[in-house]
């Protein structure tokens, strides 16, 4: 078991949170839930061992490991992937090889009677013991199965870390953390950069194999599927439920109204004790009584009720133009990199006011496709845009087209017409831009805060074809939702690449699959499509 006791964190004179107290057992799967800002990545660093509490430990036995996934790292460039994956096992490495020196020095040696001798005898023993108490393991066959899972073919394996991109090597680090098979594994964002399949591997992983974990997750479906218990930071302090996130929802909905009706009774009584102190405080037969009621108000502990959830803001689109019937058709389409075929032969028709996804492994041509439809590279076939098509788009690099030199109001002020105008700054406020924010510069803001006001500035243009290249990376749930219902209203035609099956739950009606070299239509929703998936790999295994 491992305890967190009475931690707080404090700098420049703010309390990001205080007296935070929980412990973590084996099994339980922690979903750790709160605002951007709210300290959920700062409590991870301190129990990883990462950062230093202002005040309070963490306390666990002595043998515990403990590994943490961080949102952003950086892996050896000259290795290769199958030799840095194997690096989860140096430990094991490490103690077979040191067995193997004493064991030859004991051999040669003749100083049975010497301390060193003895000292020999005592680490052979100890190292032993702890050698031959761990499961016989085909360590390489462990590596390969982990990273098939995470997504990489074999080809991959004897590859330098240096050719992949960021997201890549971010499932390296993770197969790393899950061969381990740590005591307690920590995750922050996880599934920013897996695609659908490896989604679905790494929470039969985690239900399956892991040991206590600790997540924070924007992806609704997938926490929901792995946990077992919601941790809340809020205004300094934490919450514990035991309960799923949906679960804990419903039950946090129920503690904010207990808090409000707490509240609204208090200042009742404050109110009440006010007056009475008002009335009274020259009257010498009530001086007992006022200064009673001075010192109870002093001493009083104010109930506070949790930020308020402004989820219920509606965003809605500007009517979208009229465009013609089929926005997108594609007949044939090839595309290829030298001797590299991303797909060939795809066909697909999107009708008006239809709703699709893409989806589909990384580097299976989603995006490619989409860069083929806003005509930025060349393709073979034919592909054709409708009558009177425009196009909002929002391409994973976003963010970097924003003008840097203007503030996050104006930024929004431009493109804003009609009464939207008049709630710019409630807008702002729920894609977490409050205050004195919205008067920064744009080229101030960090990676995700550019992504966010990029996406509100594209929800504002009056387009009717909307492309979202995984608009959701660095969305909260609630921001997410706001987007969402939004995108339910829109009366336009919509492609979205994404991996997070709650976005697209109930968002899109038809499914195009990239692989394998192809684009294959399905004629059903989000959840239709994994139910297909699912029977179709089962089908695949009994076949094996």
């Amino acid at each position: 078991m491992i305890t967190i006791n009475n931690l707080a964190v404090e700098f420049g004179g703010t309390t990001l949170f205080s007296e935070i107290t929980f412990a973590i057992n084996d099994n339980d799967k922690i979903a750790l839930m709160g605002k951007n800002g709210a300290g959920k990545s700062t409590l991870l660093k301190i129990i990883a061992g990462a950062n230093k509490p202002t005040r309070g430990n963490i306390s666990a036995p002595k043998d515990a490991v403990i590994a943490y996934l961080p949102q952003h790292l950086l892996v050896y460039d000259h290795v290769t992937v199958m030799e840095e994956t194997s690096k989860a096992f140096e430990e094991v490495f490490k103690i077979k090889h040191r067995l193997d020196v004493i064991n030859e020095e004991l051999i040669v040696r003749t100083d049975y009677e010497s301390d060193e001798y003895m000292k020999l005898i005592e680490e052979v023993s100890e190292l032993s013991e702890k050698f031959y108490a761990m499961e016989e393991v085909n360590y390489e066959a462990e590596v390969e199965k982990v990273l098939k899972g995470l997504g990489f073919e074999r080809s991959d394996f004897t590859r330098l870390t240096s050719e992949f991109s960021g997201g890549w090597r971010m499932r390296i680090e993770l197969a790393k953390i899950l061969l381990k098979k740590p005591d307690l594994i920590l995750l922050d964002e996880p599934t920013n950069h897996l695609d659908m399949e490896s989604i679905q591997w790494l929470e039969e992983f985690l239900m399956q194999s892991a040991k206590a974990v600790m997540v924070i997750s924007h992806d609704r479906a997938f926490v929901d599927n792995i946990t077992n218990r919601t941790i809340e930071v809020t205004m300094g302090r934490i919450y514990d439920y035991k309960a799923k996130y949906s679960h804990y929802l419903v039950l946090r909905q129920e503690r904010r109204q207990h808090q409000l009706k707490a509240y609204e009774e208090q200042q009742k009584m404050i109110a009440e004790n006010q007056e009475f102190i008002e009335r009274f405080k020259g009257t010498y037969s009530k001086t007992n009584q006022v200064q009673s009621r001075v010192k109870m108000l002093e001493k009083l502990v104010l109930v506070e009720v949790d930020e308020v959830d402004n989820s219920a803001l509606r965003l809605k689109f500007p009517p979208s133009p009229r465009s013609g019937q089929y926005p997108v058709v594609v007949e044939g389409l090839s595309k290829s990199y030298d001797e590299h075929v991303v797909f060939k032969d795809a066909n697909m028709v999107i009708e008006r006011g239809q709703k699709v996804a893409f989806v589909g492994k990384n580097g299976e041509g989603k995006s490619t496709m989409v860069k083929a439809i806003m005509k930025e590279i060349d393709f073979q076939g034919k592909l054709e845009l409708g009558h009177n098509i425009q196009i909002g788009y929002f391409a994973q690099n976003q963010a970097g087209m924003l003008d840097g030199e203007i503030s996050v109001f104006e930024t929004i002020d431009t493109v804003a017409v009609g009464d939207i105008r008049t709630k710019i700054k409630d807008i702002l406020g729920a894609f977490m831009f409050g205050g004195d924010e919205v008067q920064k510069k744009v080229k101030v803001l960090s990676g995700g805060e550019k992504t966010r006001l990029a996406m509100v500035k594209l929800l504002l243009e009056p387009v009717n074809l909307l492309i979202l290249d995984e608009p959701t990376n660095h969305l909260d749930m609630k921001t997410k939702d706001i987007i969402k219902e939004a995108l339910i209203d829109f009366d336009g035609t919509l492609i979205v690449v994404s991996h997070d099956r709650d976005f697209l739950d109930g968002l899109v009606t038809k499914v195009f699959e990239f692989g394998h070299k192809r684009v294959k239509e399905h004629f059903e929703d989000i959840k239709g499509f994994l139910e297909y998936k699912k029977m179709e790999n089962l089908r695949e295994i009994e076949k094996k």
